[in-house]
């Protein structure tokens, strides 16, 4: 299935990804997945969360650049090898991953993956 990202750039400086959490936190936004990733003077936060619309406006009313993704999610049994059957699928497709990352709970997994052709990822794991 596809959801919406939002991808924010933040400075990689003491205290700026709890200001972002903060926006957030206040608006009454739930993130249900985050991701962080770091490079020289910024950091990059993927985060789902369980209105995007609203994240959206009360982001860009604090001065984030805001960028939404459809993105793919697909969820599995955590169990070994089915991250591995996932990206079998993938490949054979012909696909290019951008990036993942994923979490688990309860005896299930989500993955979510940005890919280069979002309706060819999806024809192929069906």
């Amino acid at each position: 299935m596809t959801i919406k990202q939002i991808s924010v750039f933040v400075q990689n400086e003491p205290g700026r990804l709890l200001e972002f959490t903060d926006v957030l936190t206040k608006a009454g936004i739930n993130m249900t997945a985050l991701n962080l990733a770091d490079v020289t003077d910024y950091g990059i936060v993927r985060v789902i969360v369980d209105d995007t619309e609203q994240a959206v406006a009360v982001l860009k009313e604090n001065n984030y650049n805001v960028i939404v993704n459809d993105i793919l999610c697909v969820d599995v049994t955590d169990e070994p090898g089915a991250l591995h059957q996932i990206l079998v699928k993938l490949a054979d497709a012909g696909l290019n991953i951008s990036y993942m990352y994923g979490f688990s709970n309860a005896g299930k997994a989500s993955l979510v993956f940005k890919v280069d052709d979002l309706s060819k990822a999806i024809a192929a794991l069906q």
